[in-house]
């Protein structure tokens, strides 16, 4: 059983904005965690191994920007 889909975002990132987009217009509910906001969760990205965002999580699988592995993400969470 996985868990729900993690964006971790800021508010001024276009990737993240993106990401956000395609993710609502696939129907596929997500928990947004601003790392300006906080810091937790800029440490919970740095332990996937990224420094930046956007980061989109689900279940132990973590994908850095919109890219093709977002894909993946988004087959898996609409299969869940």
């Amino acid at each position: 059983m996985t868990k729900g889909v993690i964006v971790y975002t800021t508010n001024d990132c276009i990737e993240c904005t993106m990401v956000k987009k395609v993710l609502t217009e696939e129907g596929i509910p997500f928990e947004v965690r601003d790392i300006s906001l906080d810091a937790a969760y800029q440490t919970e990205v740095e332990k996937y191994g990224f420094l930046g965002v956007p980061v989109t999580v689900l279940g132990d699988k973590a994908v850095k920007g919109f890219t093709n592995e977002l894909k993946e993400i988004i087959e898996i969470a609409k299969k869940s």
